[in-house]
């Protein structure tokens, strides 16, 4: 199962239950009380999680590589040291960033803290090839270990589906392996996608979805709209995201009454984000949460933080 399949199923799942019912005075908007004691019991929960145990990794690939190519990489760009597992390069890998987290690579040491990275500990690996992109900082630690004469080849980001392929294309090519070993990985990658009409909530639409990006109980509560990457999976799987649909960009600060005025039928989040505010019963706590469908039946789909946005190998 990949990503994306796990997401299309997971939105089924939670558009299984039948929608609550309704008074006509309720339908006229939601009252948003700010600082609920307790959340409401849900007359149902749906709450569907798909870690990274349940997306398989790929076969690797056993490219025939040339003799100069790169023996020890260190990749810090988002993901792409899985796509180095998946091209059969994990025993090259040296260093990984935070969000790789392929089996295959269990004993390379993480150089990255979110972004960021550390010259010091980078060059202590001893590279011969640094993968980085547009995210990776600071900028002075790069420029660092480029003035030691390693080799630091930035490759693009991936947001949607259709990055995959050049991205995968680009490590490839760095690393010193063929394009149609790279094409193998993309085609394992580019599974078909469900179509829209595989995913319906109880009323026959397409379930409206939320990507929620949560942060500790101070109440960081984005709403992933257009070009989130969540957006991308989303509308793959079969449903609408509702950030997108009302026009919003990549992630905006949401209120309570705005979350209330969308009423997603389904909330996506990230496991460490759901944490983060005390879990289901926590998240439905917030303000603005309970007064959704979502909120109120506990449909949730809570996807692992290292692949819900990663647009690697175990995505498509």
């Amino acid at each position: 199962m990949t990503v994306l399949a796990g997401l299309a199923l997971a939105l089924v799942t939670a558009c299984s239950s039948p929608a609550p019912s309704t008074s006509a005075g309720a339908s006229a908007g939601p009252a948003l009380p700010s600082t609920p004691s307790s959340p409401p019991a849900a007359t149902t929960s749906t709450v569907v999680t798909i870690t990274s145990e349940d997306v398989p990794e790929p076969a690797p690939q056993d490219p025939v590589l040339p003799a100069d190519a790169p023996r020890r990489i260190v990749s810090l760009a988002t993901g792409v040291a899985e796509t180095l597992a998946a091209l059969g390069l994990s025993d090259r890998v040296v260093g990984r960033d935070e969000s790789s987290t392929s089996a295959r690579l269990s004993e390379v040491p993480v150089l990255t803290r979110a972004h960021a990275v550390s010259a010091e500990r980078v060059l202590a690996t001893e590279p011969d090839l640094v993968l980085v992109d547009a995210a990776t900082s600071p900028i002075e630690a790069l420029d660092q270990i480029r003035s030691t004469g390693v080799p630091v080849v930035e490759v693009p980001q991936a947001w949607t589906l259709d990055d995959i392929a050049p991205r995968t294309r680009a490590v490839a090519r760095a690393a010193g392996v063929s394009d149609a070993d790279a094409d193998a990985v993309i085609a394992g990658a580019g599974g078909a996608p469900t179509s829209a009409g595989d995913s319906e909530s109880a009323n026959g639409s397409r379930p409206r979805v939320a990507f929620l990006y949560l942060r500790g109980t101070a109440a960081v509560l984005l709403l992933g709209g257009d070009g989130s990457g969540a957006d991308a999976l989303i509308s793959a799987a079969g449903g609408v995201d509702v950030g997108e649909e009302a026009g919003l960009g990549a992630f905006v600060p949401l209120t309570a009454e705005a979350l209330a005025a969308a009423d997603p039928d389904v909330l996506l989040v990230m496991t460490k984000g759901l944490e983060s505010v005390g879990g289901v019963e926590g998240l439905v706590a917030l303000p603005g949460v309970a007064q959704t469908r979502a909120g109120r039946e506990q449909r949730i789909v809570v996807v692992d933080d290292t692949l819900l946005l990663s647009f690697g190998p175990r995505t498509g």
